[in-house]
């Protein structure tokens, strides 16, 4: 009886993600270089996966490291990836990397957030943006939480209409992909907030004419100027723990060289 529970719950499991993909079972199977039968054998808990085929599945069907340790675990297996604390000796390579990357970019913001947005770190760039904000949002800082409540940085972004859309958008890819409940919780406080400030029209620096810009801007006002930035974010490739796989690096790029001037000008908050 258990080991049928166990294969019904995994085959429930790789179900539910095929049709999160839009995938038929012959499509997966095409894919997985196996076969619709068998797939549907595995899905109907007729058919126990192997850790190699299941893992495989899980390759094509694009689930986050997290979910794949849970689906080992329903049919039975131990978990390949391993989740180690940030600050721990066996990740000590990779944060000394984070931190040689977040300074070298100063003066530019750059954060590095985890898979709910938590701020594990930031720059001193970052400190600039975040400068004044009340004491309840830096205590367990979120980026998202950060952004857009009304006593954040909401009423400083110029642009908040555009740029709150854009975040929520990102938000909800983010919650079809993972399934995470503490996102969809977050995702859930955030858009209830007040809309505070608004669009000021077309966006220009120092009374120039509209500035073309070439991404989506985050207009903000910083120690008296209205700066523009674009954002990158980046992921480790081919990630091995669960940690490392929900690890991002957001870094915002001058989007004018008005925005690069004055913050190349602008002391830096002492570190610390």
């Amino acid at each position: 009886m258990t080991t049928v529970a166990t294969v019904t719950g995994v085959g429930a499991l790789l179900r539910d993600w095929r049709e999160r993909r839009r995938l038929s079972q012959l499509e997966l199977a095409l894919r997985a270089d196996s076969s619709a039968r068998h797939i549907s054998f595995i899905e109907t808990g007729r058919s126990r996966p192997s850790e190699e085929m299941l893992l495989r599945l899980a390759e094509h069907l694009d689930v986050p490291v997290r979910e794949r340790n849970a689906l080992l675990l329903a049919a039975g297996y131990a978990p390949r990836y391993s989740e180690s604390a940030l600050d721990g000796p066996e990740l000590g390579p990779l944060r000394e990397g984070i931190d040689r990357l977040l300074s070298g970019y100063d003066p530019y913001p750059a954060i590095v957030v985890d898979g709910s947005y938590a701020v594990l770190a930031a720059n001193q760039g970052a400190g600039l943006l975040l400068d004044g904000l009340p004491e309840h949002l830096l205590q367990t800082p979120n980026a998202m939480r950060i952004t857009l409540h009304p006593e954040g940085l909401a009423p400083r972004i110029r642009n908040l209409r555009e740029w709150r859309g854009h975040l929520l958008a990102q938000m909800e890819r983010q919650i079809a992909l993972d399934r995470s409940e503490r996102l969809r919780r977050l995702y859930e406080e955030v858009t209830a907030y007040p809309v505070t400030g608004g669009d000021d029209g077309e966006a220009t620096v120092g009374g120039e004419e509209p500035y073309p810009y070439f991404a989506l801007p985050l207009r903000i006002e910083v120690a008296g100027r209205v700066l523009s930035f674009v954002s990158s974010i980046s992921t480790f490739n081919t990630p091995m723990d669960v940690t490392v796989a929900e690890l991002a690096i957001e870094t915002f790029l001058p989007a004018d060289a008005a925005t690069a001037t004055f913050l190349r000008t602008l002391p830096l908050p002492a570190p610390g």
